[in-house]
């Protein structure tokens, strides 16, 4: 009763990136609140799932294994968590901003009637006051997106309704083991007291899953251009220059609107967010939904002609030059110095 749960994601029998971050956040969230983290693993042959998600702190899992959970239709979930809820009253709920927890989560907060905000970068515990009301409300979820179009940092709390429902996107949460040997309680589900065999209407026939092209997210470099790099030809010199430190090539939002690098490698609150060891960011001038994708990189380097660019103020080191000259300079060293 009142604890921490996360929806887990299922990719055949394993669980997706995502939830093992928001598992990750969702035990530092249950160890503030005094309480536990519980997981929801919906799926097809899931004899071992457990394994997965008990290392990362998780006390609880709710295994529901049958025929139809997989691969995911709306129906079938939504009934699973709808009645799941009603029964154990979460106090919070995390899912995935992907497909299918843009798809879910709504569902389910519309049920409930307990409201949900998507794609949020931030989520911590605090006090909110209602100064109509006179009211203070302990341990809130502070709900942390960028708002109006990332011009300014909005904090939503749901004071009154439960459960305080959020999704965020892969890559914004570390994703971090508590303890290999972590024990929980597995509790398998009888599915067919949640799902209504009316909720199988919809059945998938045929499913295709495009690889991606690239490895952005996990790549432990990531060399970054903006409009600053002035053309489809300018980010040439980036993909050369990934090439040399073996990483790879994202952009900003402008650079993608302008035609300048394929949507899929956009960075920032609207694209993908990234933690790479090391950040390259190439005529980026660091407007706030760019600073959301890439703030947590382990080192930032700037090259900006621009000294007072929004990004050198997050960057550890500011290379003041143009991109036409500082980047074949380094493409030359490297490739002098690697061999």
């Amino acid at each position: 009763m009142n604890n921490v749960f996360v929806y887990c994601e299922m990719d055949g029998s394993h669980v997706a990136d995502v939830s093992l971050e928001l598992l990750t956040k969702g035990r530092k969230l249950a160890n503030e609140l005094g309480c536990q983290l519980e997981a929801i693993c919906a799926g097809t042959g899931l004899a071992e799932v457990e394994k997965q998600v008990l290392p990362f702190g998780t006390d609880r899992v709710h295994v529901f294994d049958a025929p139809g959970l997989f691969p995911y239709t709306s129906l079938p979930h939504t009934s699973i968590l709808v009645k799941l809820f009603k029964e154990e009253k979460p106090q919070i709920c995390l899912m995935g901003a992907t497909v299918i927890g843009r798809d879910l989560g709504p569902r389910v907060s519309s049920a409930l009637t307990s409201g949900l905000t998507a794609d949020c970068t931030q989520l911590e515990i605090g006090d909110h006051e209602d100064k109509k009301k006179g009211v203070t409300y302990k341990n809130l979820l502070y709900q942390i997106r960028p708002a109006f179009g990332g011009n300014i940092v909005a904090t939503i709390v749901n004071p009154e309704h439960r459960p305080q429902m959020a999704t965020v996107r892969e890559g914004v949460m570390k994703k971090e083991i508590a303890d290999e040997n972590y024990q929980g309680e597995v509790i398998r589900h009888d599915v067919s007291k949640y799902v209504a065999d009316t909720d199988y209407v919809v059945k998938v026939i045929d499913r295709h899953v495009e690889k991606a092209k690239h490895n952005l997210k996990g790549s432990p470099i990531v060399v970054a251009g903006g409009y600053g790099m002035g053309s489809k030809e300018g980010f040439d010199m980036l993909f050369e220059l990934a090439k040399e430190l073996h990483a790879e090539v994202g952009g900003s939002r402008a650079a993608v609107d302008a035609g300048f690098c394929d949507h899929d490698r956009q960075i920032g609150q609207t694209g993908v967010t990234v933690h790479p060891k090391l950040y390259i960011a190439c005529g980026i001038s660091g407007q706030i939904q760019h600073i959301a994708g890439m703030q947590d990189a382990g080192i930032i380097i700037s090259i900006n002609s621009d000294p007072n660019a929004p990004i050198n103020s997050i960057a550890d080191y500011v290379i003041n030059g143009t991109v036409e000259e500082v980047i074949p300079k380094m493409i030359k060293y490297y490739k002098k110095n690697s061999k």
